[in-house]
């Protein structure tokens, strides 16, 4: 099965994205030290509790057309995805950590990664190229982000134009590189014409390298007028020729890969003051990478007709000898035997003249993966015919940590179920373990960690290496009351059905098998009637479920339909409305063995039902709420006035007719939060709620009248994900700086069985669930006109006298010269904490570097941590938490007392 990550399901969903964001503007040249902005305090988002937060495990779901290890120092690679971040591979758990879940909704371009660059010479330093799109549908420009710790904590220099980490072209690279014998060098390969561009100051400030003499002509489709196909792909790759300087000195040959079929690579001999088209080079090609090995002296070239990642018909790989300036065609096979172009190459720098390639765009029967150890004179195939249609693989393929790979297909041989992949633009052999490789898929990341034996016949075994890349585009969410606990519908990959959050799901829905589920539903009386539609190359768009998602049937459609819409089913499952792409609205009674046409409703409607009538269906259309009494036969228009831009997502109260939330608006027009109590007839506005895009319920609090509403909106200035117990009295924000996943609009909803627990939709990032420290909740969360401070002349700073407390301090992560750390402050005592400061001395020579959720200052060993403002209330055992990296030459030890206002804490 093709899984297309992503031009149909994220490419419309970036159209939608643009609709609800406001625009902001950008400088007109790169600006030094712009750090990514942190939201500011207010006192509607007081928090009552403290969150933690974690992936509803899936385990990869999209495209990775990036891998990069650090050749200085083992076991330290990062992955890059196209809208889903960055990630660090952890050796001891085996998994990546995410490094930009700080990006936040305004910014939300830079969570698509177009490049990244580890330090050899300071393998601290990491740098990450970000921006998701070079048209319209990116309000944002791009920009180069640096860490100094791996990623813990970012700086930012915004460019002056975009980069397109989700645009046509995106496997190739890298188009990032540092100097590795003078690392305060780094060139950076820009799109739509931009030229290549070069920082000195590593990577503070960036210049364009003028006497560059060619940015680049191809386009995917020049016909294109959107800006997406027919944007020029400009520089594509930098490789540097460590043996042309010494430590400290700036390379002087560094080679740079061109979109251009017929001047592709281009050299400098003098540290990039001058460069020229190396002579002799392949032409009708697309250079996408172009890796050298230093041992031999031999750059490799792997090309193809097109900029893929999808596309590609035709390739080849070439080798230049940089000593003698010969070129050698050493492709694999004859290009008149070629259905696909090459991308993903690698060196084994361990054994000189051993490497590796991709077919990356061989969608059928699979991809295919060639190694040489001669430097490219023979190769061998990681699989071979040995009588059409069978095949002999060198490899064994266990997907078992991730069975959902296999796509529950049985397909006819040649074809394997699981594949090897397919937009295999990325493979790397670790340099310090031959091995070791890791290669990336439209998919997840596969690897091996006995890749030798290939070479003595095999079998060698691959696995995925994906856990903790968390990478699908999520469109909707359900938590029905009983069944599983999550049902999603996701982008690329159709959906899963968790019944353990922290599991990965054996298997996606299936029949039908949905490219994107676009919509899903359950009967709230009857948790076991689920419904979903979505997009396909054909019919069905539409599946039905009577145990609760576990099993699914086809469900027929109405003629026209084109694309999956938006569905609802009957509060007790007696039938169901839906809207599609392509088609008006229908309904109908039972499973949908025919439709009937609604009448009085626009095509294109948003369809959701009353949780307790099962005759009452609800819809939505430029600025109008319609409403059914008759089963969805036929719609009366009630309230006007609401939204009539941008996205709009509306529910109904589970237990309570005519209760209904409506989320959503454009910076343009009207843009917030809406109620209504009559079914629709009329709406009130929440004052408080500056904007909001989608709305859910869950579990109400102890003693609350109301189930627990959460929003992804902005209140008091802030963005982020809240809680109100009060029905919308109060708000409480319960993410924080560190953890915004930068769009987070498409679908909210609480856990109907568990107080606290929600589930957020991401556009990259999966499905995020937070959990509540407070497992009752308060009565009612703080209302947004309420003083977070204390009464004149108590210094807010201090808790009460009688106030006692518990710190809970833990060392996250650990590198050469720094760590990174988290501490929790309890509160033991019986009265609220209204502001805190806690206290330790550190042993040894840490220091604090950057700190998030609170401010500190440092004098010598000892440290005062200040709260945040929004996280200084903190209710009797409820927690507040902030996180920090910091320095030192020992191996961070933990402090062994901590005091909060001058008192003595227990350390937990």
């Amino acid at each position: 099965m093709r899984l297309s990550a992503r031009p149909i399901a994220a490419l419309v969903a970036a159209l939608a994205l643009t609709a609800g964001l406001s625009i902001t503007g950008t400088p007109a040249v790169a600006r030094p030290d712009d750090r990514p902005a942190a939201a500011e305090a207010s006192d509607v988002s007081l928090a009552a509790d403290t969150y933690t937060w974690k992936n509803a495990r899936i385990d990869g779901g999209g495209f990775v057309p990036g891998i990069v290890f650090n050749r200085s120092e083992k076991n330290l690679a990062y992955a890059r995805t196209d809208i889903g971040g960055a990630y660090r591979w952890d050796q001891a758990g085996k998994r990546w950590t995410p490094l930009l879940d700080w990006v936040d909704w305004d910014r939300w371009g830079w969570s698509g990664v177009v490049s990244l660059a580890s330090d050899t010479a300071e393998p601290d330093n990491v740098y990450a190229a970000v921006g998701t799109y070079t048209n319209s549908w990116d309000p944002t420009n791009g920009a180069v982000l640096r860490s100094s710790d791996r990623g813990a904590s970012w700086k930012a220099a915004t460019l002056p134009f975009k980069l397109g980490g989700n645009m046509p072209g995106r496997g190739m690279g890298e188009r990032l590189a540092v100097d590795p014998n003078k690392n305060s060098v780094l060139y950076l390969g820009a799109p739509s014409g931009n030229g290549l561009w070069r920082s000195t100051d590593s990577g503070v400030t960036w210049s364009e390298v003028t006497a560059f003499p060619n940015p680049g002509n191809y386009a995917q489709d020049p016909s294109d007028t959107s800006g997406y196909g027919n944007d020029n792909q400009g520089i594509v790759w930098v490789t540097f020729d460590e043996r042309s300087a010494s430590a400290g000195s700036t390379t002087q040959d560094i080679y740079v890969g061109v979109a251009d079929k017929e001047n592709t690579v281009y050299r400098s001999t003098d540290g990039g003051s001058t460069w020229s088209r190396i002579a002799g080079q392949p032409t009708g090609y697309l250079a996408h990478k172009g890796v050298l090995d230093s041992s031999t002296g031999h750059l490799y070239l792997t090309l193809s007709d097109t900029g893929g990642p999808y596309d590609g018909a035709k390739g080849q790989i070439w080798r230049y000898d940089t000593e003698s300036g010969a070129w050698t065609d050493v492709s694999p096979v004859a290009e008149a035997d070629t259905y696909y172009g090459f991308s993903g190459i690698s060196v084994d720098r361990q054994k000189p003249g051993t490497l590796m390639a991709t077919a990356y765009s061989s969608w059928w029967p699979d991809t295919q993966i060639f190694r040489s150890t001669d430097s490219g004179a023979t190769w061998t195939q990681a699989w071979d015919y040995s009588s059409y249609p069978n095949r002999s693989n060198r490899y064994t393929l266990d997907v078992s940590s991730v069975p959902w790979l296999s796509w529950g297909a049985n397909p006819t041989p040649p074809e394997t179920a699981p594949k090897l992949g397919w937009m295999t633009e990325s493979l790397e052999i670790d340099p310090f373990d031959s091995d070791r490789m890791m290669y990336g898929t439209g998919a997840t990341v596969y690897g091996t960690e006995d890749l030798t034996s290939w070479d003595s016949g095999g079998p060698f075994t691959i696995t995925p290496m994906v856990r903790g890349l968390e990478e699908t585009a999520v469109n909707d969410l359900a938590s029905p009351p009983s069944g599983a606990p999550l049902l999603s519908a996701l982008g690329d990959i159709g959906g899963f059905r968790h019944t353990d959050l922290d599991a990965v799901p054996a298997m996606m829905f299936t029949s039908p098998n949905l490219d994107s589920t676009t919509s899903l539903d359950f009967a709230e009386a009857s948790p076991g009637t689920v419904v979903r539609v979505g997009n396909a190359d054909a019919a069905p768009h539409i599946g039905f479920s009577t145990d609760n998602g576990a099993n699914w049937f086809q469900g027929s459609e109405p003629s026209g339909v084109t694309g999956g819409g938006t569905v609802a089913a009957a509060a007790d499952g007696s039938g169901f409305v839906w809207s599609p792409e392509g088609a008006g609205v229908h309904h109908t009674t039972g499973y949908g063995t025919s439709w009937t046409a609604s009448t009085g409703i626009p095509a294109g409607a948003t369809v959701e039902s009353d949780r307790k009538n099962p005759k009452k269906f609800y819809g939505f259309s430029a600025g109008t709420f319609y409403v059914s009494t008759d089963g969805g036969a036929t719609f009366t228009a009630k309230a006007t006035g609401l939204p009539a831009e941008g996205n709009v997502r509306f529910k109904a109260l589970p237990g309570t007719e005519g209760d209904i939330w409506l989320a959503g608006g454009a910076s343009t027009g009207a843009y917030g939060l809406w109620r209504s109590t009559d079914s629709g007839a009329s709406f009130t506005r929440f004052s408080g709620v500056e904007q909001a895009d989608s709305v859910g319920f869950g579990k109400a609090a102890s003693g609350a009248s109301y189930q627990t509403v959460f929003v992804s909106a902005k209140i008091g200035g802030v963005r982020g994900i809240f809680r109100s117990t009060d029905a919308g009295a109060g708000w409480t924000r319960i993410n924080d700086d560190a953890h915004q996943w930068a769009w987070t609009g498409a679908a909210i909803t609480g856990d109907p069985r568990v107080y606290g627990r929600v589930y957020v939709s991401t556009n990259g990032r999966g499905i995020q669930v937070g959990e509540s420290s407070d497992t009752d909740g308060p009565g009612t969360d703080p209302d947004p006109g309420t003083d977070p401070g204390t009464d004149p002349g108590t210094d807010p700073g201090e808790p009460p006298a009688d106030a006692d407390c518990s710190v809970t301090y833990t060392v996250t992560n650990r590198w050469s010269g720094g760590f990174q750390a988290e501490v929790r402050i309890t509160n033991t005592g019986a009265a609220a904490y209204d502001g805190w400061k806690l206290g330790w001395t550190f042993p040894g020579d840490q220091r604090i570097g950057q700190i998030w959720n609170a401010s500190h200052q440092q004098t010598g060993a000892k440290v005062t941590v200040t709260d945040a403002g929004w996280n200084g209330k903190v209710a009797p055992g409820s927690s507040a938490a902030f996180g920090f990296t910091g320095t030192t030459t020992g191996d961070g030890t933990a402090p062994g007392a901590f005091t909060l206002g001058g008192e003595n804490c227990a350390v937990g």
